[in-house]
């Protein structure tokens, strides 16, 4: 498996830019492997760290509307039949789906952060005619500091960007926090608007 993912990463690099966004878009190897790959790319000074923040910014939120798309096109009923092809389990399809009817648009930034439901929730999005422009501001507002994250940590490890599974695990906890206490204020701001309305 490992040497699987050395070949796919090979393939995107020789793609540059690119490849980083077709690696976040199709997510056969996790978006944080990706993402600090190319940010031992930008430490070799073969791409730039702008360029691959942007280029991974886009894949992941072309990744989402997929997602989104899928949803709103197929509903449920489609996503029950066919979805465990697609590596979409059923649970996590049913806690998004939670989420977001009890949360609303909010769920779409802050669900990002958490692994079980972070691609599932783009599904209930897309069935409850979530606003595209929405959906792609606040996936957006959500993609760019992961991927700026990433990009940051793979130039810092350089050769070491393999184990970013295992070194990444004292600062994601630190931006977690942070993603918390941003969904926690949207939240608040959401619940005061609406008591008042």
């Amino acid at each position: 498996m490992e040497n699987l993912i050395y070949q796919i990463l090979h393939v995107l690099s020789e793609l540059g830019y690119l490849g980083i966004a077709i690696g976040l878009m199709i997510e056969v190897i996790p978006s944080e492997i990706v993402l600090s790959y190319g940010g031992y790319l930008v430490s070799l000074n073969k791409i730039s760290f702008v360029g691959t923040v942007i280029a991974g910014t886009i894949g992941g939120v072309l990744a989402q509307l997929f997602l989104y798309w899928m949803g709103y096109y197929g509903g449920r009923p489609f996503l029950d039949r066919y979805g465990k092809y697609l590596l979409i389990k059923k649970h996590h399809l049913d806690i998004a789906e939670k989420w977001f009817a009890q949360y609303g648009s909010g769920t779409i930034f802050s669900a990002r952060f958490i692994p079980i439901v972070r691609h599932a929730v783009s599904i209930p999005a897309g069935i409850a005619r979530m606003p595209i422009w929405r959906f792609i501001i606040y996936t957006t507002l959500a993609v760019l500091p992961w991927s700026i994250l990433f990009v940051l940590l793979g130039m810092k490890i350089g050769e070491n960007w393999a184990e970013i599974k295992k070194i990444t695990s004292e600062y994601l906890f630190s931006f977690l926090l942070i993603a918390l206490v941003i969904a926690l204020l949207f939240y608040l701001v959401h619940y005061v608007k609406k008591r008042r309305s």
